[in-house]
């Protein structure tokens, strides 16, 4: 069965999967969850490493996303950075793409006012898998659609998004395995984000070598976790 459209109380939309009993974002409101964890816990705690710019070799930031789902996150990073001088390099990987007739009905352009942005998200779910594809002239934007366990870096990333389901539903995701892994693709000062704070989790964050940060979570929330490599 395929998720179920629901507007989340900020008016935007999210998926539930009535199978994992679970839900795509915060039920409290899909877009605030997504910019208070991601884009200000996560994109501008590195963009303001140097001020107006960070500090990455060629004036870059690479980003890692941990389940693409809806886009919303690859979306609200592009808006947040269309007008500014950072070039983004976005990777997101995602195991189970959600169909196209379900990214058609999502309310995320008009809930954000952003209606110039409306090709930017049809290419983000459209795009060739494995292919990056300029989505401007500073952001370059690839998917990769297999299981995290069987993804392969090349790249090292300043930012990883990890979004993927809760522990509860997807246990395989939260492992020491899967951080090992993420901690060796993350730069020196790079840090991952996430909604989830559980004490299992940022115990096995720190066990791999990470500096576990408990931040004020979104509304309905209590805490979120950023976790650094220094």
């Amino acid at each position: 069965m395929p998720p179920t459209l629901i507007k989340t109380a900020d008016g935007s939309h999210s998926l539930f999967v009535a199978e994992l009993d679970e839900h795509y974002h915060s039920i409290h409101g899909a877009i605030q969850e997504s910019r208070h964890v991601f884009i200000q816990a996560g994109l501008k705690q590195i963009i303001k490493q140097d001020g107006a710019s960070p500090v990455i070799a060629n004036d870059k930031i690479n980003i890692l996303e941990i389940g693409l789902g809806t886009g919303l996150n690859a979306l609200l990073t592009f808006i947040e950075t269309d007008k500014s001088s950072v070039n983004i390099n976005y990777t997101a990987i995602e195991a189970y793409p959600i169909s196209i007739d379900l990214i058609n009905q999502l309310n995320y352009i008009e809930c954000l006012n952003a209606e110039n942005y409306q090709s930017v998200f049809n290419t983000i779910h459209t795009c060739e898998t494995g292919k990056p594809v300029m989505l401007s002239n500073n952001f370059t934007f690839s998917k990769i659609i297999r299981k995290l366990q069987d993804a392969v870096f090349e790249t090292k990333f300043n930012l990883i998004y990890f979004d993927a389901f809760g522990p509860r539903v997807q246990p395989e995701m939260w492992r020491e395995d899967v951080f090992a892994k993420l901690y060796a693709a993350v730069e020196p000062n790079g840090c991952l984000v996430t909604y989830c704070a559980k004490g299992e989790v940022k115990r096995t964050l720190k066990k791999v070598g990470f500096t576990v940060e408990s931040l004020q979570g979104p509304p309905g929330k209590r805490e979120m976790v950023r976790a650094v490599k220094n």
